[in-house]
């Protein structure tokens, strides 16, 4: 999968659907406009984190970080949640009180229709964009969402609340057409901020896991402990601790009793051929720690 693909087109659209949604929530005055247009901004922001991300976790190791900097894609998925979904939810959630409250007057609400279905189309190329590259990647959806990507996730469930917020939006501002109901401009709002909260609330929480320190899947523990005691050198496992450093790095450290009468040349040899087996059944576990016992 091409994270920078997914990321690079997010930006993109994101800043075409800021400037559209900010001139005809400026041009209106609806709050619901408004809302989406603070939700593409953070979005964009968002998404020049996750980017930024990205790159730094390229760098190679060095003496202070010796397994690498995999972790600053959990650390930059975190601050893009909070800026895309908390942030502009809660802006959205005050905008949307204050018209409801004391409502003003909506006027062309038909470039506002229009633009909310601008808003829906982009939000749909979107995730078609994140499921063309899973699929080139012979990846599911389904494996994306149990992954470590918390960025690649984020994208993803950005696009798709937009696209709920977009289609309430709409019907909302075709009710708003038809009552002159301008309240209902601002519950709407209102509505889509509490949405964008609630998201991310439950991303953040799954992020935080990743940054404290997260084993991977305890079904891909286990496989990892069988692979190695299928070995015939190997007599037990006697236990395997992990870490996700990374969406596609992972510590694995392993107290393994041999067989007895090895020599120290094939205890070493098995030591290798282990740690061969593992890095190429499991590319994600790219550090290997081996403790022997008699």
């Amino acid at each position: 999968m091409r994270p920078q693909v997914i990321l690079v087109a997010t930006l993109l659209l994101n800043a075409a659907l800021f400037a559209l949604n900010l001139f005809v929530a400026i041009l209106s005055g609806s709050r619901v406009v408004l809302a989406e247009a603070i939700y593409a901004i953070t979005d964009l922001v968002g998404s020049a984190f996750l980017l930024w991300g990205l790159y730094l976790s390229r760098r190679p190791p060095d003496y202070e970080h010796p397994f690498g900097f995999g972790k600053e894609r959990f650390f930059w998925a975190f601050v893009s949640i909070v800026v895309t979904f908390t942030t502009s939810g809660i802006v959205a959630l005050v905008t949307g009180i204050e018209q409801a409250t004391s409502p003003h007057v909506v006027t062309h609400i038909g470039d506002g229709l229009l633009v909310v279905s601008a808003t829906l189309a982009v939000s749909s190329v979107g995730i078609w964009i994140t499921l063309r590259e899973l699929r080139l990647s012979r990846q599911s959806l389904a494996t994306l969402l149990e992954s470590a990507h918390e960025g690649l996730k984020s994208v993803f469930y950005q696009d798709l609340v937009s696209i709920v917020g977009a289609v309430v939006a709409f019907a909302g501002l075709l009710v708003i057409y038809r009552t002159h109901d301008y309240a209902l401009d601002g519950a709407i709002a209102a509505l889509e901020g509490f949405l964008l909260v609630a998201t991310g609330f439950v991303l953040t929480a799954e992020s935080r896991e990743y940054l404290i320190g997260r084993a991977l899947d305890p079904n891909v523990a286990r496989s990892v402990v069988a692979l190695v005691e299928r070995d015939p050198r190997v007599a037990r496992v006697r236990s395997a601790q992990s870490m996700q450093l990374g969406p596609d790095d992972a510590l694995v450290a392993l107290r393994i009793n041999f067989e007895d009468g090895l020599t120290t040349d094939q205890l070493e040899s098995a030591i290798d051929q282990v740690s061969h087996t593992l890095r190429t059944t499991y590319p994600v576990l790219r550090h290997i720690v081996i403790e022997p016992e008699s």
